[in-house]
């Protein structure tokens, strides 16, 4: 497999190569985009959250972790009273924490576009209610590393997402990542600059976005973020996972509701 990668990159240019790894390494051909969303109960739970995003969020034990799991278990430690609400359900095991066993609900795809999560979502949100918080992880990430979308095409989708999320629920919270970076020997100078760019961006989202009843949080993710956290050229390994639900639970703290 290296061979064969090698003998393209000689035509394909090191970032033809890299981008190709990526998509490989992602499954962004899958045919995740036909899967079909089956409903689900509609929660109760004081604070419904939604985890949004693409493989960064579904992860992919034992290759790679999400975040999910280490913020669960410090949402259970802090004993809030929260359900994650999705249609994608992680069959990955995990282990028992205070005796309570994992949520496996979120909204992840491997692979998927702002683009392709913009088109689905609207389902999603058919079939298990509307969320109180809304984790929007790595927004226009893949994006950037498969070069399908023009940076304005991903700002509008980004946009056009919280909308959606915002007419749902005109009082929902929505903490958006100003995302990670991959390993630093696989972000060429563009993907740099393109993140670089989009860590800003979200910012200027962010504040066009907060109405009066609708807040629009930016999370820094990348500053402190280095190559030990991953498990790969993208994802996060279980130092990664820690690192970025510490950070998701600093900003919850604030913002959910107690009884």
């Amino acid at each position: 497999m290296l061979t064969t990668f090698n003998s393209m990159g000689s035509s394909l240019g090191l970032v033809g190569t890299r981008l190709l790894i990526f998509a490989l390494l992602l499954g962004i051909m899958s045919a995740g985009c036909n899967d079909e969303v089956q409903p689900k109960p509609a929660s109760i739970s004081l604070n419904k959250i939604m985890a949004l995003g693409a493989s960064r969020v579904e992860g992919a034990r034992p290759e790679f972790e999400s975040f999910r799991y280490e913020l669960w278990k410090l949402l259970v430690d802090g004993g809030w009273d929260f359900d994650y609400i999705g249609s994608q359900t992680d069959e990955a095991s995990y282990q028992d924490h205070r005796n309570l066993t994992f949520d496996p609900d979120h909204e992840g795809r491997g692979g998927w576009t702002s683009g392709e999560i913009l088109e689905g979502l609207i389902e999603w949100l058919d079939a298990v209610g509307t969320p109180d918080v809304v984790l929007f992880s790595s927004p226009g990430g893949n994006d950037i590393l498969n070069g399908l979308a023009s940076f304005d095409e991903t700002v509008a989708n980004i946009n056009q997402i919280i909308d959606i999320l915002q007419v749902r629920n005109p009082d929902v919270i929505i903490v958006v990542e100003e995302l990670a970076p991959g390993k630093s020997n696989f972000m060429t100078a563009k993907f740099t600059a393109d993140f670089n760019a989009m860590q800003r961006e979200v910012m200027t989202i962010a504040s066009q976005q907060t109405t009066s009843t609708s807040q629009v949080i930016t999370i820094d993710m990348f500053t402190g973020f280095d190559d030990s956290l991953l498990a790969d050229d993208v994802h996060y390994n279980e130092a990664g996972a820690k690192f970025i639900a510490d950070r998701y639970y600093t900003v919850l703290q604030g913002i959910l509701k107690s009884e």
